[in-house]
């Protein structure tokens, strides 16, 4: 609803739209007289959408129509109308329907409203896009300190879009949003209660009304009932309506502050609107029938009680009553437009002419006294131009941005007292391109609300930040968190727990000399080496006994050498980590453990290929197989290449990954490579070692002990299998103690080694062995050599020299009996026998390693 003058009680000329419509008229006949476009005149046909969707496309329909019809096509890009551009309308929901219909054609279409170049191709307007209006909002509520506020949008495309615009907005200022109301198209009574009823309840002091002026005027009315005042803030569609600003009990609503498009007055323009009068060879209805409600006047209009077809007497008493009598309507003139009406609003219309206007001089190749291009052109070749286009009018830049959007701003309007009714004063003005907003506050008079600032709660205190929702938000304060953009960042090297209100430095975490847990770890590892120096000493001691001789010294003293550098590998795990000390424990252990492993294989692959029955005859090839030192060396060279190529694609470092923000410890320790298969292959290089020791140990498990280790190293190597299987799950879990997990299966599995290998060997060494245990074993079992009768076996007979092939066994499994021969010995006829000499004391029995089954 705008300025008008009325008819009947139903009835209403529309002064705002007669005025840009007018406005339209008077650019392009100004252009004309310019000679823009020289030798051409621009014609135009005007219709009245009465803001009616369905009545703005019937009149698309009459601008196309060819003997009053159009004719589809398959292909519109020769389609050569007689309209080449169309204006408006200004509503959203008309201009949409109508963008859609003209997307066909490919003619464009000049309004205030639509961005959508997906969905509206041909369309370019003059005004900024809704989204910086929300913006803008945004700026103007953060310059007044603002918070705290409630949106009632309209229930439409347009008031959807500007709705979800504004609360992204909003949010990003943390702008609290109290309530948001909508109201329906249809503006039912029931409907507008609600909306009055959360606006008076709602402690919110600014309100935000996307809406249409009639919309507005229901709720103003309702708020004048209740004496309520607010601090409304208006969207363009409504922030310069005269109606709304002349209506009885405006001034007890509060303060409204809106924005308009920008406005710039004309006189030339002004004297038009002065000096109305048909166009020369053609027709305006809309002129004919506003002079004819303006000046149409009869003595009965000046009475008491005028009929009702009069004007309004507000609109009458500007003009003379004796201008009624006997004047032709059509001839009369006057400034009742330039005086009622800000014709300033009407400046866009007119820059949406000269932006046809400039982009036909392109297409029609205009120079300065003539256009040769062709003037039957087809309309998307116009469109083309005018996204081209930048020019100077009236001191504002027009050109149009990738939307077809212009950016020349925002005037900020407040609307100030004047006597009962309210007067538009522009106070700033807001600058889409850099989205700033400018406020003389010089020129602002709160006269019915304070500019105090309007909050919703307390600030938030130290350590806390106001978490903004979109709906009754800001009573709750959020503890700071690392990523939260309005809490402020400590310094480097500092940090705070969430919700502290000040920095403090790291607490750094690691494996410290002083703490228990490490030295528990180190006690541990220094004792290990102690113990294994005790045991070399008592192996070298008693290196010659029949207990070390069966333990194999040397590959013994092996054996403790690799555990004496696991042990220490345990040492590299304490204290501050650094690269160099990451990569030394990993290969430290690596290689000391595989040293010690592999030497535990060579054992029991001995027991295996002496012991175990392979026919009658065993194959020689096993015996060349066997060879203690090239297997250790290989196997240990094997692992130090393995870390070798892990130190160079995948190599240990210290570990980046960023502190907890949950407390205030920074773990610093190593990380195993950046993929961790380095690390992997060696732990399952050092495990598949101890895997085939365990397996050709259990093969020979049924050899006794006296012969063999085989219960020792299947004990060994099962009790590392399960240290290892374990800590797995937890290095990958525990993340933070994963040195000292390491550290501590290494020191397990050590362990477990010493206690399975050289603590029995030990015991035996010196509190001595049963020196009868061979000769009973070998009469319990009975040997059978050529003959049922058990033989007896001396001391000389069993004992053979080292490094030759001098003793042969033979073992029977289906007749349980065995045979064991010396070659050395002086001949002996089959079927005699040997007592055994009751002075031999002790029985010596080589090692297995000079002992070969033929």
């Amino acid at each position: 609803k705008q300025p008008s003058l009325n008819l009947t009680p139903t009835y209403h000329f529309e002064l705002v739209p007669f005025m840009r419509s007018l406005a339209t008229i008077h650019a392009i006949e100004e252009v004309n007289a310019k000679g823009v476009v020289p030798g051409l005149h621009l014609g135009y046909e005007m219709f009245d959408t009465c803001s009616y969707a369905s009545k703005a496309l019937q009149d698309v329909e009459l601008m196309l129509a060819v003997n009053h019809s159009l004719h589809p096509r398959c292909d519109y890009t020769d389609y050569r109308p007689q309209v080449k551009g169309v204006l408006g309308p200004r509503y959203s929901e008309t201009s949409i329907s109508v963008a859609k219909l003209l997307s066909i054609y490919m003619i464009p279409l000049v309004s205030l409203t639509l961005s959508d170049k997906t969905r509206y191709p041909v369309f370019l307007r003059t005004v900024p896009s809704d989204v910086h209006q929300t913006r803008a909002l945004k700026q103007l509520m953060v310059n007044f300190n603002w918070n705290y506020v409630g949106v009632v949008s309209r229930d439409d495309d347009y008031g959807k879009a500007a709705l979800q615009s504004f609360l992204r907005d909003a949010q990003r200022a943390n702008v609290c949003v109290a309530f948001q109301e909508v109201f329906h198209l249809h503006n039912n009574h029931q409907n507008v209660q609600q909306v009055a009823r959360q606006i008076r309840s709602s402690s919110a002091q600014v309100v935000l009304l996307i809406l249409k002026s009639n919309q507005v005027e229901a709720i103003f009315k309702e708020m004048i009932k209740t004496n309520t005042k607010k601090i409304w803030l208006a969207s363009d569609s409504w922030a310069v309506n005269g109606p709304l600003a002349h209506m009885e009990g405006i001034n007890q609503v509060g303060d409204i502050l809106g924005f308009s498009f920008i406005a710039s007055k004309s006189e030339s323009f002004d004297n038009y609107l002065r000096n109305l009068s048909q166009p020369p060879g053609g027709y305006n209805h809309f002129i004919e029938e506003y002079k004819n409600l303006r000046f149409n006047c009869t003595p009965e209009c000046f009475e008491d009680n005028p009929p009702a077809y009069c004007p309004s007497p507000d609109l009458l008493k500007i003009k003379s009553p004796k201008a009624c009598e006997y004047t032709d309507p059509q001839a009369q003139n006057d400034d009742f437009l330039v005086q009622t009406l800000d014709t300033g609003e009407a400046f866009l219309e007119r820059g949406a002419v000269w932006a046809i206007a400039h982009a036909l001089k392109k297409v029609l190749e205009c120079n300065g006294s003539s256009c040769t291009g062709d003037t039957d052109f087809p309309p998307w070749k116009l469109l083309e131009e005018l996204k081209k286009i930048n020019f100077e009018y009236e001191g504002q830049t027009f050109y149009f941005d990738e939307n077809g959007d212009s950016l020349n701003g925002y005037d900020v309007i407040m609307w100030t007292k004047d006597g009962l009714r309210r007067k538009f004063s522009k106070i700033g003005r807001y600058h889409a391109v850099d989205e700033l907003i400018k406020i003389n506050k010089t020129n602002l008079f709160w006269f019915s609300t304070s500019n105090s600032t309007v909050r919703c709660n307390e600030r938030c205190p130290p350590g806390k930040f106001k978490k903004i929702l979109n709906v009754s938000c800001c009573y709750d304060c959020i503890k700071c968190k690392e990523d939260y953009e309005d809490c402020k960042s400590c310094p480097k090297g500092t940090w705070c727990l969430e919700g502290a209100d000040h920095c403090v430095p790291w607490w750094e975490s690691y494996l410290r000399w002083s703490d228990a847990h490490p030295i528990a770890i180190l006690a541990a590892a220094v004792l290990g080496i102690l113990l294994l120096l005790v045991i070399f000493v008592i192996f070298w001691k008693y290196r010659d006994s029949p207990a070390m001789k069966r333990a194999e010294v040397s590959i013994s003293t092996v054996m403790i050498a690799g555990l004496s550098v696991s042990y220490a590998s345990v040492i590299c795990f304490m204290g501050k980590p650094s690269v160099h000390l990451c990569r030394t424990r990993q290969v430290m252990y690596a290689l000391g453990f595989t040293l010690c492993v592999s030497c535990i294989l060579v054992k029991a692959y001995r027991t295996f290929i002496a012991f175990l029955p392979f026919g009658r005859v065993l194959h020689p090839r096993q015996t060349k197989l066997y060879q203690p030192a090239a297997i250790i060396i290989v196997l240990t060279i094997l692992q130090g290449i393995i870390c070798c190529l892990w130190l160079i694609f995948d190599s240990p470092d210290i570990d980046p990954t960023p502190p907890s923000p949950l407390n205030l410890k920074e773990v610093i320790q190593c990380h195993e490579g950046p993929t961790y298969i380095g690390f992997g292959i060696m732990l399952s290089y050092i495990a598949l070692l101890a895997f085939i020791g365990f397996l050709l140990a259990f093969k020979g498990r049924k050899v006794p002990q006296q012969f063999s280790e085989t219960g020792y190293i299947i004990f060994s190597m099962l009790m590392y299998l399960f240290v290892w299987v374990c800590f797995v799950p937890v290095f990958i879990t525990n993340k933070e103690e994963r040195t000292a997990v390491q550290a501590s299966a290494i020191l397990v599995s050590n362990y477990g080694i010493i206690f399975c290998h050289f603590l029995p060997k030990c015991y035996e060494a010196i509190w001595g062995p049963d020196t009868g245990t061979m000769e009973r074993f070998f009469n319990r079992i009975g040997v059978i050599a050529g003959r049922t009768a058990p033989i007896a076996i001396t001391a000389n007979q069993v004992q053979v020299p080292r490094g030759n092939i001098q003793t042969m066994r033979t073992i029977s499994e289906n007749t349980n009996d065995a045979s064991l021969t010396s070659d050395s010995s002086s001949s002996q006829k089959e079927g005699s026998t040997t007592q055994p000499t009751a002075t031999d004391s002790s029985m010596i029995v080589s090692p297995i390693r000079s002992i070969t089954a033929l």
